[in-house]
């Protein structure tokens, strides 16, 4: 199949017969913004593998440029260029992003000088085609990835009519346009000023403003009442910073109307600032306040704001009745373990206490929630406050750190590396190319050191950035100054070593830089938090991300999704379609920062006994109780298949952790370990429905297949008997049997299924059938991610164990698979895409895609054209057999393959070719599905 063919295939399903056969990547396509699609990802996909590309759109935004510029840096490095035609119609594009646009130095702009300009096309040059995208997308944020938009995407090959007349029209545009200068953007600036002036609204005194609960307020507030109305006496809300807790309280404080409320927080010039918002939520006088420091205070006051260093001091705290208070919040209630919170909390009773933090996890062994009575109210995370658009948008930039002579920053770098005058010169380059939103760059920079950022704070100040340095050693009004400079616009940064990862409100920040490897998910979090509160000075903030030889690199994905399965796979996942942030934030990585984060995860142990042993007691403390494995999954935290795969079950991991009251037997642990290596999974449903079953009773076998039919499941005769054969065990090898215990699991008797009789015996132990039915419910949850109507998912991974099984082969012969094996009209075919450097000659095959939808293959050797195999395998396409293709990137990824779907020969394309003396075969398979593009730009990419 050639270029050509794959493209009148794709016109004759998009616009004459949609059901002639599968459209592939040439069909017409309609683009919307989508749940699970947009726009903006479209245009990275294109940009991606393009010679070059022109954009003609009326209006760009600050947000809408910034969401390429990675890709276009990463082009500049291909020395492929692009042309932009925009224009100053209406006057909607502000100066600021004409500035920007000349930032880009493969990229050549000009403004189209007549009025009515409102052209919205994207024009891809690739290898043997042209891509085009027209429709009502301009280059606007909200216009690629939120607003309803209709865009219609069409393929042409060179000669075609459509291409040039759009190319004829893009020439002629250029031709009448001129080339957009720095002059230009300066006599520009003066005609937008007066635009703005002149449609400028008055605005209302903030102070005639009514402040309302937002979406997450509202919900907030229902929780809390609905808690208390079941008597409960305290309570934990655990809500992203700048999602507005101290509003909530305050709302929460009002509709609670206490005689008296004590807010605590621990840093005093957060203090100010807290009770002012509450004066705007609750009214009231003046002497109704009042704040509690180290100074004196009005006891009369009905609203006390306190410090807990001024509170917790013992003559203070005695001075109270124990019942002063009927309402207490406790702001940043993660601290609650430290002593002097401790020593208030036991000291006052009231009616009720809330907890109020973004991130109630902790490394010492205090259990916040034990402390709030295990009632968490609300939660909302940073993935949920974006989706809610209750934080400010950001788009982060992952870039690669400074490298010399081939040699990068990394974790033992000495400090006149990390300041040196061209890592700073290349600090500047970037933070200047990725910009920032609004007119006036407020910024934070964090660093690993405090020499490091009084020395970097220097060499900016003599480069013309204005910048601070502070660290731990300065003091609360040195703190304070710095931060009102920067509020006022008389320094551009603050450099400074996490002692802003928390317990600061700086909402005009419009820039964080991150300096520094990532220590904690957490701190990363906190870090990035700094730039999300929302402010009329700027649209977005931008997250300048540095990527250095880090070791902790693999931390940046887990921080940015809240991954916490420990399963290196779903990470790669993410890292790999960067579309899961919602609402208008975008997540971008230069390409060799991307690379370093996959190597990352490479080497990484995710799942050692210290790891795996701080995620349970983390969920074991917020639960109250042992967990289960399903526990596990509803609360998004391990994955139990870690788990399995470090002890083999949980009995056994709980062993190891010292947690284990277990009294099962060794059989009914072997039956247990069968069940979670080979079921938990979730990759075929068939079995978990089958044990779930039994656990209640013997059950009919056409009892069970009209419900597996009803659900959708696959009941050929093949599929029911591969079931039965894993089942009763014979599907194992022998080591495998003896492990799971030798007799058969299930057994048919007399057309019925039934437990074997020690098993049934065994059920009657509450703990064991308690075991097996957690294990089968995790089961059942996993499979979700699988479809429930085919044998194999596109896009999971699978085991050659995983093929044999769920292809239906009799027995386990994934030993023997080697790169792929024919057997009951299945080949299923493995490849790695990235051999190892010291990989035997005689296998180092060169397979590879050739586009997302052809892969050159070969098989083993020695192999002929006139091989009895070769033949079974080109004559596919005329016989029953299917072929099913694995691919995984590298050996680092470990055993299991994603799997790219079934697939055809390309007969013409079979021949013989000799490696290392050998003779081989050489082919193209053409996958019936085209390889999703995150996927195949990771696989393919560098190791």
């Amino acid at each position: 199949m050639n270029i050509l063919s794959d493209l009148q295939q794709g016109l004759n399903t998009g616009f004459i017969n949609r059901q002639s056969g599968n459209s592939g990547r040439f069909s017409p396509k309609l683009l919307t913004n989508a749940a699970n699609e947009n726009v903006l990802e479209h245009l990275k996909v294109q940009l991606e593998t393009c010679e070059s590309f022109v954009i003609s759109v009326a209006f760009v935004t600050e947000a809408g440029l910034a969401a390429l510029k990675s890709h276009f840096i990463d082009l500049k490095a291909k020395g492929i260029r692009g042309r932009l035609i925009t224009s100053d119609y209406l006057g909607f594009n502000n100066p600021k992003v004409f500035s920007e646009l000349l930032k880009i130095k493969n990229l050549d702009v000009r403004i189209f000088p007549e009025e009515g300009f409102h052209a919205k096309g994207y024009v891809f040059k690739q290898k043997d085609y042209y891509s085009i995208t027209i429709g009502s997308s301009n280059l606007t944020l909200n216009a690629l990835q939120k607003n309803y938009e209709w865009n219609i995407q069409l393929t042409s090959l060179e000669n075609g009519d459509i291409v040039n007349q759009v190319l004829a029209a893009v020439d002629d545009q250029w031709q009448k346009s001129f080339e957009l200068t720095s002059e230009w953007i300066k006599n520009y600036t003066t005609v937008f000023e007066t635009i703005i002036q002149a449609k400028r609204v008055q605005q209302k005194n903030s102070d005639t403003i009514e402040i309302t609960p937002n979406t997450m307020q509202k919900e907030a507030l229902t929780c809390l009442a609905d808690l208390r109305s079941t008597g409960a006496r305290r309570g934990l809300i655990i809500s992203a910073t700048g999602t507005g807790k101290t509003f909530l309280s305050a709302f929460d404080v009002k509709a609670y109307n206490p005689e008296r409320m004590l807010f605590i927080v621990h840093r005093e010039q957060i203090l100010q600032k807290a009770m002012t918002d509450f004066k705007k939520i609750l009214g009231g006088k003046n002497d109704d306040y009042t704040l509690l420091t180290s100074k004196t205070y009005n006891r009369a006051s009905k609203y006390v704001f306190a410090t807990i260093q001024s509170l917790a001091k013992e003559e203070r705290l005695n001075s109270f009745n124990k019942k002063a208070f009927n309402y207490i919040l406790i702001d940043e209630s993660h601290k609650v373990g430290g002593h002097s919170y401790q020593r208030v909390v036991d000291y006052f009773t009231p009616d009720f206490l809330l907890g109020m933090t973004a991130t109630p996890e902790r490394t010492d062994a205090f259990n916040i929630f034990e402390l709030f009575d295990y009632n968490v109210a609300y939660e909302i995370r940073l993935q949920g406050a974006m989706e809610a658009e209750m934080l400010c948008p950001f788009q982060y930039f992952g870039v690669t750190d400074y490298e010399r002579n081939g040699e990068t920053i990394d974790d033992h770098t000495n400090l006149d590396k990390l300041v040196s005058k061209e890592r700073v010169s290349h600090l500047i380059e970037k933070v200047e190319y990725y910009g920032y939103s609004g007119k006036t760059l407020r910024g934070l920079i964090f660093c690993s050191r405090k020499e490091e950022a009084n020395e970097l704070a220097v060499e900016l100040c003599h480069r013309g950035y204005e910048t601070v340095a502070l660290t731990g050693s300065n003091s609360i009004a040195e703190r304070e100054a710095a931060v009102d400079q920067l509020e006022q616009g008389t320094i551009k940064y603050i450099v400074t070593v996490d002692i802003f990862n928390e317990g600061i409100d700086i909402p005009s920040v419009n820039q964080v830089v991150m300096l520094r490897q990532t220590q904690s998910s957490i701190i990363f979090v906190q870090q990035l938090g700094r730039g999300l509160r929302k402010s009329n000075d700027k649209e977005y903030v931008t997250i300048i991300d540095f990527i250095g030889n880090y070791k902790n690199n693999y931390l940046i994905p887990i921080a940015l999704t809240g991954d916490t399965s420990k399963n290196k796979d779903n990470i790669r996942h993410k890292m790999s379609q960067l579309n899961y942030m919602s609402g208008l934030s975008t997540i971008n990585f230069e390409e060799i920062a991307k690379q370093r984060i996959f190597s990352s995860i490479n080497q990484v142990k995710l799942n050692s006994m210290v790891a795996l042993k701080e995620a349970y007691f983390g969920l074991k403390q917020r639960l109250g109780y042992q967990p289960k494995l399903t526990d596990f999954i509803m609360n998004d935290s391990i994955d139990p298949e870690v788990i399995i795969k470090a002890k083999k079950t949980y009995p056994a991991f709980l062993n190891a952790i010292k947690e284990d009251t277990s009294s099962l037997s060794d059989y009914q642990l072997k039956v247990i370990q069968f069940i979670s290596i080979e079921l938990l999974n979730g990759k075929r449903r068939h079995e978990l429905l089958i044990l779930n079953s039994l656990l209640q009773r013997p059950v009919a076998k056409h009892s069970i297949l009209d419900e597996m039919r009803k659900l959708g499941l696959i009941t050929t005769a093949a599929t029911i008997k591969s079931v039965e054969n894993v089942l009763n065990l014979t599907f194992f090898v022998e080591s495998h049997r003896k492990a799971y215990g030798e007799a058969p699991i299930v057994i048919l008797e007399n057309r019925n299924y039934r437990l074997n009789s020690q098993i049934e015996k065994s059920i009657e132990n509450d703990e064991f059938k308690q075991a097996m039915q957690d294990v089968i419910t995790a089961g059942f949850l996993k499979s979700k991610q699988y479809d429930i109507d085919k044998f194999l998912t596109i896009g999971r991974k699978y085991s050659r164990k995983d093929a044999c099984r769920i292809l239906n082969w009799e027995k386990d012969e994934s030993s023997t698979v080697y790169g792929y094996k024919t057997k009951f009209d299945t080949c299923p075919i493995f490849f790695t895409y990235h051999k190892s450097a010291d990989i035997d000659a005689s296998i180092a095959y060169e397979d590879e895609f050739l586009s997302q939808k052809v892969i050159k293959w070969y098989t083993r050797s020695p192999r002929t054209l006139s091989s009895e195999e070769v033949i079974t395998i080109t004559s596919s396409n005329r016989t029953a057999l299917t072929l099913h293709v694995f691919v995984k990137k590298s050996d680092g990824e470990g055993a299991d393959s994603y799997y790219l779907g079934t697939a055809t020969v390309n007969e013409t394309s079979a021949r013989e070719v000799i490696r290392n003396g050998k003779p081989i075969v050489e082919m193209q398979l053409i996958l019936d599905n085209e390889i999703d593009h995150g996927l195949y730009h990771y696989i393919s990419g560098e190791v």
